[in-house]
């Protein structure tokens, strides 16, 4: 019998480990250091401290950091950062930021950014429909640009940069929301790192920001207290109280990546092999089924396609609900079918979902 949540396709939140599941469960009840809940735990006692330490040390290990990075754990999703990242770094000492506007995320990220000052659009996708990405080498960015700023997958449109770093004397600043930690990448490259944590890192409610010291002190004076990165690296994410609860799960997801998976490039090999049983069991069904991303940039996080008539979805959504399947709907945005393919997802769920996408076509063959 397959265990709660194990056929969780779901965009946001997305699937969790079925050890994390059970770790946190308890830790609900009584964590086994304490004795008490975790949802009562203060983040000021010692326990919460060696967690946050323990975190901060698992994604140091994973990606390879060296101590020129901050790691911070910050609260308000990425659609906070969307806001504060131009406010702390595009300053008057550099020309406005550039942004790459790939998806329904990145284009919100560069809204934000114009609501904050002035900003340029270095490429747009939306001519056609937000289908492929660019060469991130070959865009044209000004060298006195504050920062450029990508998405590295778009969770809707499902478009992945296979690579997301590009050699760059511009401090490049990513939201890597729905791929963090799902692969090794060329951490160093980066100004700016940030990925909320309710698709690979966990529970809705923190947001990790990796962040390098030099662009800390490009931040100008005068900011609130509350929205200056400055401010959450000093006071080491506690300037005020932390999520105690989304933080711990973070904690364990970085324990199961380390000890259950063996490191990011064992899970990189595991992600790609569930991408590529789904688009062949997709490519496979020919006319029957349309993938929204052109084949050059398929995500490996997030699939998304159509029967091509929304009766059609909607049958195929009530089949994959009756096996136990959930989350396969796509975003009001765009619609269709979406499956997320986060770390926790697993080979035999992907599995499953492919043999009842093949017996749906075949019925309607």
């Amino acid at each position: 019998m397959q265990q709660p949540n194990a056929l969780n396709f779901s965009a946001s939140p997305g699937a969790l480990p079925a050890s994390v599941v059970a770790q946190a469960r308890d830790a609900i009840v009584a964590l086994p250091e304490t004795g008490v809940s975790v949802l009562a735990m203060s983040h000021r006692s010692d326990w919460f401290v060696s967690i946050l330490e323990e975190a901060e040390r698992n994604i140091r290990s994973l990606l390879g950091l060296s101590d020129q990075y901050a790691v911070s754990f910050l609260q308000g999703g990425s659609s906070l950062l969307f806001a504060t990242v131009p406010m702390n770094f595009a300053t008057p000492a550099f020309e406005p930021p550039e942004y790459v506007v790939s998806g329904y995320w990145s284009a919100r990220a560069s809204a934000e950014s114009g609501r904050v000052g002035a900003h340029r659009i270095v490429w747009d996708g939306q001519r056609s429909g937000f289908r492929e990405l660019p060469a991130l080498e070959q865009l044209a960015v000004d060298p006195r640009a504050a920062y450029l700023h990508y998405v590295s997958n778009e969770t809707i449109e499902g478009l992945q940069f296979a690579s997301p770093e590009r050699d760059s004397t511009v401090p490049l600043i990513a939201d890597m929301s729905s791929d963090f930690l799902s692969k090794p990448i060329a951490a160093q490259r980066f100004g700016m790192i940030y990925a909320h944590a309710q698709k690979n890192l966990g529970a809705a409610g923190v947001t990790v920001a990796v962040i390098d010291r030099s662009l800390l002190m490009r931040i100008p004076g005068g900011m609130p207290h509350i929205l200056d990165f400055r401010t959450q690296v000093a006071h080491g994410s506690k300037y005020n109280t932390p999520p105690v609860f989304s933080i711990y799960v973070l904690a364990l997801i970085t324990r199961w990546l380390r000890d259950e998976i063996g490191g990011l490039e064992q899970m990189r090999r595991i992600n790609e092999a569930k991408a590529e049983r789904l688009y062949a069991a997709l490519d496979e069904m020919g006319d029957a089924v349309a993938i929204h991303a052109k084949r050059p940039w398929r995500s490996r996080v997030n699939v998304a396609f159509t029967f091509g008539d929304a009766r059609l979805d909607r049958a195929f959504l009530d089949i994959a609900q009756a096996r136990g399947m959930s989350g396969l709907e796509g975003h009001r945005s765009l619609r269709g079918l979406r499956a997320s393919l986060y770390n926790a997802v697993t080979p035999q769920a992907v599995e499953t979902l492919c043999e009842t996408l093949m017996e749906f076509a075949l019925q309607r063959t």
